[in-house]
């Protein structure tokens, strides 16, 4: 087997390593998944900072911040439901009335993680590909902006969601995977929890990250992230329900 191309992401250096049919490898082992964690804490850290100039610079319109009534919790009281590995097509979350296509992106040339078009994909979520699928064992990732120039952008209401909501994400293979909301939580971006969003989970777990808290007008980013956790709940099959 050749060597494997080392990355560095924030400053940390982490080998990556994906087989040729897909993008994720199994989920890491222990001493495998320090390293990843350690490397992605500098990612997400960007990540909770991305986006263009508020939507509150334009319309004095702000995004709902989750109470802390709606933190729920982070993990599952049991493993759970599984699925087989298909890569994510699209999510629908029918309590703040997102529906949209999945863009599929991983690290810029710098190791920086990929974020949609502010200009053009504004409008439209993100899985990031170096996470595990929907429903695979592990902790599945899907970002996405909160605002524009031109207003609330896919993710704007995300911080309104509620423990017990469900979000609807459809694969590649025709099944939907269907999660439910263990907790909605915020945090700021220097105390962002990276093990918690990446680390790895004995469950199917998802997480859907965008920007929140305060907006910083002379940086021009947002100083929080809002972070809601899921766990497959049920699956449905194509074309009919489970």
């Amino acid at each position: 087997m050749p060597e494997a191309p080392w990355r560095r992401i924030a400053g940390f250096r982490v080998v990556v390593v994906w087989p040729q049919t897909g993008y994720a490898p199994p989920p890491a082992t222990s001493a495998g998944l320090r390293a990843r964690v350690a490397g992605i804490t500098g990612i997400l850290l960007i990540l909770a900072g991305v986006a263009a100039v508020g939507v509150a610079v334009g319309f004095q319109t702000h995004a709902p911040q989750p109470a802390p009534s709606q933190a729920g919790v982070t993990g599952a009281s049991s493993r759970g439901p599984s699925l087989a590995r298909s890569l994510p097509v699209s999510v629908h979350i029918p309590a703040i009335g997102v529906d949209s296509s999945l863009l599929h992106l991983g690290l810029n040339a710098n190791g920086t993680v990929q974020v949609p078009s502010i200009r053009t994909s504004a409008g439209q979520a993100a899985w990031f590909k170096y996470s595990a699928t929907p429903g695979q064992i592990g902790s599945s990732v899907i970002e996405g902006h909160v605002d524009s120039q031109k207003g609330p952008a896919v993710f704007f209401r995300l911080g309104a969601l509620h423990p017990g909501d469900t979000i609807d994400v459809k694969l590649a293979d025709g099944v939907t995977a269907v999660f439910r909301v263990t907790g909605v939580r915020e945090y700021a971006k220097s105390r962002f929890p990276a093990k918690a969003i990446y680390g790895a989970t004995n469950f199917a777990a998802l997480r859907l990250i965008t920007c929140g808290g305060a907006f910083d007008y002379a940086t021009g980013h947002y100083l929080s992230s809002t972070v809601v956790f899921a766990s497959l709940a049920s699956s449905q099959p194509p074309g009919g329900r489970s």
